[in-house]
């Protein structure tokens, strides 16, 4: 594979590849560089650069200079897939590598009678100042990629972060290919913790089953581990890996058990009466909010749902409800229905929910209270904080409030707060329904990249 660099600074690149497993790599013929210096495609003494045209500071690379690296470059080498960095370019990513890999070297050799060294040919481009012409992608990209979302002096370091994760996946650039294919973003979970002698080390210990020799235990454990890890730490990847059956069923072991509790007391009433027009009381409970909330705990594995109400005639009402739903008739006549609606629980108050829960968990739950409104909180939580709340491996129970919302009260004595759902208008009035259904499945919810069974 020929890689041509084009650049204001190859001498950047020297170390580089030189070193390890990429100048090992040149070595077996594998991969080969190739230079193309900027200040080459210009007149002597002409800068390579020009102000940005409109208001503002900065210098941009001129358009020509790129087109005379580039055809240069081509005709050199041949036509090569050019690939330009920048901060709006596409998220470096584990599977954008696969694909990219995939496209440039798998679908090639099927077609090609040349070898895998010899093909293809990669073209970095990697612009200094504020970058280049726009055009110049326009015209020239096939891909244009980001490696986060922070700015940097130029495209030469993202270029050697690029060259590092893609040359891994060739064969034989890394010694044990098996090392590539099992490694973090490979696939759902991270990699698992390693371990290397001595057994004791700063008093902490290698675990016993990774010495035991059971190689069936240990990789169990190696997979239950990197699972954990992952859960944890990164939550969000796992959600968007495309996981099969079996990795979702072994993360689930890792994640505590959900509760789900609707207040109908200790809620907002609006009261003309009272001097703040609203007072804390009790609202009536809905046959719509019972089903369609216990649908969505259902569809997200919220182990129960708590209808909360001190009013007795409220929680008969609800129990009439439930009676028949969670009978054999409810059953038979529907039976996804009667799945979702049996995990619901009419009862009394807020403080009988925690002990239901404590009672069945043998732990106190976690608090994580919901709002519409803005209110102080010491542990405001977004929707990536699922680490930060299971790391403490105790339950969690979701609050929502109905009415005009949860009182002060209930949201300052909860352990954590979740910041509002937020569209991009200033309307704020979504139905509890609406509320439970969206914070669920940005809490548990996967986000799949494709369909399944592609």
């Amino acid at each position: 594979m020929k890689i041509s660099i084009i650049t204001v600074f190859p001498e950047f690149y020297e170390n580089f590849i030189n070193t390890s497993l990429i100048k090992r790599a040149q070595e077996k013929d594998l991969i080969s560089f190739d230079f193309f210096k900027m200040s080459d495609f210009c007149e002597p003494k002409e800068r390579i650069d020009e102000p940005v045209c409109g208001p503002g500071a900065g210098m941009i690379i001129k358009p020509e200079v790129i087109e005379k690296a580039i055809e240069s470059c081509e005709k050199k080498h041949g036509e090569g897939i050019k690939i330009f960095f920048s901060p709006q370019g596409e998220k470096l990513t584990q599977r954008v590598l696969q694909n990219f890999y995939k496209k440039t070297f798998e679908e090639k050799s099927e077609n090609s009678t040349e070898s895998l060294s010899k093909t293809p040919h990669i073209i970095l481009i990697c612009a200094r100042y504020e970058g280049v012409d726009v055009r110049v992608e326009q015209f020239y990209a096939d891909k244009i990629i980001s490696i986060g979302d922070y700015v940097m002096m130029g495209g030469d370091l993202p270029a050697q972060v690029f060259l590092e994760s893609f040359l891994r996946l060739i064969p034989e650039v890394v010694g044990k290919q098996e090392s590539v294919e099992h490694e973090s973003f490979s696939k759902s979970f991270f990699d698992y913790p390693e371990y290397g002698l001595p057994k004791l080390w700063k008093d902490i210990k290698i675990p016993e089953i990774v010495l035991s020799g059971n190689h069936g235990e240990i990789e169990k454990w190696r997979k239950t581990e990197a699972c954990k890890k992952t859960v944890l730490n990164r939550f969000d990847w796992f959600r968007s890996s495309d996981p099969s059956q079996e990795d979702i069923k072994l993360c689930k072991k890792q994640i505590p058990n959900h509760y789900v509790a609707l207040m109908h007391t200790d809620v907002i009433l609006k009261d003309p009466k009272h001097p703040d027009g609203r007072r804390v009381g009790h609202s009536s409970v809905t046959s719509l909010d019972l089903h369609d909330i216990a649908r969505s705990s259902a569809t997200y594995g919220i182990k129960n749902v708590f209808m909360v109400s001190p009013v007795i005639d409220q929680r008969a009402i609800m129990n009439e409800l439930l009676d028949f739903w969670k009978s054999d008739d409810g059953k038979k006549y529907n039976i996804t229905r009667f799945q979702a609606v049996s995990r619901v629980v009419p009862i009394p108050s807020f403080q009988e929910t925690i002990e239901f829960i404590e009672k069945e968990e043998g732990k106190k739950p976690l608090v994580i209270t919901t709002s519409a409104k803005t209110h102080e909180h010491p542990n405001k939580i977004d929707y990536f904080s699922q680490g930060r709340v299971w790391s403490q491996d105790r339950p969690v129970l979701f609050i929502f409030g109905t009415a005009q919302g949860l009182c002060d009260k209930v949201i300052d004595e909860s352990d954590f707060l979740l910041l509002p759902i937020e569209g991009m208008t200033n309307y704020a009035h979504l139905s509890v329904r609406s509320a439970v259904a969206i914070i669920l499945d940005r809490w548990l919810g996967l986000n799949l990249k494709k369909p399944k069974g592609d």
